[in-house]
């Protein structure tokens, strides 16, 4: 089975946690997509960069779920999302790259 790298989970989880939200008008369902893209992104993480390099991803990727409400009011739901996921995608890459070289 191939790898997926958490960078894409996180990522996909915030993209796809919102979708699923919007899509079935059933906010929890989003949730529940969201908690577990997460979960797999932190066990990920954890494996890659170890315990404190996943806490530290995991509350940027709350953070940016968070942080994507208000922002929506100013750009827009689906460019905020887009946005925070591209964040958390880039602060995962950042910190997964420079331990998987050592």
């Amino acid at each position: 089975m191939a790898k997926i790298p958490a960078t894409a989970v996180a990522a996909s989880g915030l993209i796809g946690g919102y979708g699923v939200a919007r899509w079935t008008r059933k906010r929890p369902l989003g949730g529940v997509a969201l908690a577990a893209a997460g979960s797999l992104a932190a066990y990920g993480w954890n494996r890659q960069a170890g315990p404190r390099a996943a806490a530290g991803l995991t509350v940027a990727y709350v953070a940016a779920f968070a942080g994507s409400h208000p922002l929506a009011k100013k750009v827009g739901a689906w460019p905020a999302v887009f946005a925070v996921a591209g964040g958390v995608a880039a602060a995962s890459w950042a910190v997964t790259r420079r331990t998987a070289n050592t």
